[in-house]
């Protein structure tokens, strides 16, 4: 040990973040054990042997911690009183004295030691940052790179870490190109014993709801505030929002001038279908509104069963129950509500 590596250890310290107090007491916890390892016959019943690294030269010392005693029956762990004495005038029977037995061929035992302390408490402080730095991202927008696909999977290139991208997070038909830059929701941060596991997503609906705070200024200040979302992934999304301010529409905000910012988002969503609705307080409004763009003659609640009939002109069935009932389903999603639609014809039908 030396002062060079002493110095490159502060730079480790510096630039990783590490505890450097923390750092020097790990070596010596390690030269503990190396010293008892490699040295067995010498530290056999040595269970007081403690090393010490000055900080600023990289000197390294062992010492047996010896019980000073009137007469020595245990050569490994007692010392005589004269003997004590000799090493500090003040030590006195019953006194602990850290006698020094650094082996000569103890310094390359101790680098390797050190080095593999050192790599490994990199290793931990380098997976301790990207968990902290990962973990304030979670359910957060983050634009990652595709690096290439695997197995239907695909890996993504976040910065300090990779994640994968699994078959059931991807948006249905969408072709992830090598060096593609995309935007992805982390659902969720793991710290394994391998370090930080980032769960990314591109099908969640919190991807469309922080696309929407980064397009809509009116979203992001709390003038206007997202209440619901519910999302086919690579089909269709709704969306429902509500404005604080009578002054300021909300469906217009998210529209954007010339439908700019909806586009924005449909655009990254690889021409996913947007339906954006006005929240409403009352069922039955919210539940037509839900329905969009299919016009509902009238809604009947039932809020026991929170179950809603809905009616609506012949000629809009099908554009309210929607292509294998997406529609329908998707509103129901949003609103909460069980949905059970009739056309005109078939509720009076019903009713003679």
């Amino acid at each position: 040990m030396n002062e060079e590596f002493i110095g490159a250890l502060r730079e480790i310290v510096k630039e990783k973040g590490i505890s450097e107090d923390m750092l020097f007491t790990t070596i010596e916890d390690a030269l503990v054990a190396a010293y008892k390892k490699n040295y067995a016959k010498i530290a056999e019943n040595a269970h007081n042997v403690k090393v010490t690294m000055n900080r600023e030269s990289g000197d390294i010392n062992v010492y047996s911690q010896k019980l000073v005693v009137e007469t020595v029956n245990d050569d490994i762990n007692e010392i005589n009183e004269s003997d004590a004495k000799e090493i500090n005038p003040r030590f006195r029977t019953g006194d602990l004295v850290d006698v020094e037995v650094t082996p000569r061929t103890f310094g390359r035992v101790a680098a390797q030691s050190a080095k593999q302390v050192v790599v490994q408490r990199i290793k931990e402080a380098e997976r301790s940052i990207i968990y902290n730095e990962f973990s304030e991202k979670e359910f957060d927008i983050i634009t990652g790179t595709v690096i290439r696909k695997d197995k239907g999977n695909v890996l993504i290139d976040l910065g300090k870490t990779e994640a994968v991208l699994g078959q059931n997070e991807q948006i249905p038909g969408e072709d992830y190109i090598y060096n593609t830059k995309i935007k992805l929701y982390i659902v969720e941060v793991k710290n394994t014993t391998k370090g930080a596991q980032v769960v990314i997503s591109r099908t969640h609906p919190g991807l469309v709801k922080r696309l929407f705070e980064l397009e809509v200024p009116e979203i992001y200040e709390g003038v206007v505030e997202i209440k619901s979302i519910s999302r086919e992934a690579g089909s269709r999304t709704k969306i429902a929002v509500f404005s604080h301010d009578e002054n300021v529409d909300p469906m217009g905000s998210c529209v954007g001038p010339k439908g700019v910012r909806v586009q924005n988002i449909v655009d990254e969503l690889k021409n996913e279908k947007i339906d954006i609705i006005k929240w409403s307080k009352l069922p039955e409004e919210y539940i037509a509104n839900a329905l969009s763009p299919a016009k509902v003659i009238d809604v009947e609640i039932n809020e026991e069963g929170k179950n809603a009939k809905v009616i609506v002109e012949d000629g809009q069935l099908s554009l309210a129950i929607g292509k294998e009932g997406q529609n329908v389903r998707l509103a129901a999603k949003l609103t909460g509500w069980k949905i059970d639609i009739k056309s005109k014809s078939q509720a009076e039908a019903v009713e003679k």
